[in-house]
């Protein structure tokens, strides 16, 4: 959902850019799209462990939005403050996920048993 996001709310996901990031108009859809094959990524067994890293990578790449979104909450009056620190956390805890995931081996699908008669 978050990617859809970046192409339905495009000017509101812009407002969490940080001014020191270039061209958030830019950064924004780029950044929905990873989202987006990332998480198709996931669903498909053989590129599960490099969406997983992609993920994480993204997730870091991010952080600093949601910093920003900390460091200045006047701006964002929409958003609690409690979901503002919240988010921290919440980013450290699914980059864990995502690292997890990424070494977890890649098991071949399972073999469905001979039927009865063969």
């Amino acid at each position: 959902m978050g990617g859809i996001a970046h192409f339905v709310f495009t000017d509101a996901e812009m407002r969490i850019v940080p001014p020191c990031i270039a061209w958030p108009r830019a950064a924004v859809p780029v950044s929905g799209a990873l989202e987006l094959m990332g998480a198709a990524g996931l669903l498909w067994r053989p590129t599960r462990r490099a969406a997983a890293w992609g993920l994480f990578g993204l997730t870091l790449a991010v952080t600093p939005a949601h910093v920003y979104m900390l460091q200045h909450p006047v701006l964002f009056p929409a958003v609690p403050y409690w979901a503002l620190i919240l988010r921290l956390p919440l980013q450290a805890g699914l980059l864990a996920l995502m690292a997890w995931m990424a070494w977890q081996p890649v098991k071949p699908p399972p073999v469905a048993p001979p039927a009865l008669g063969d």
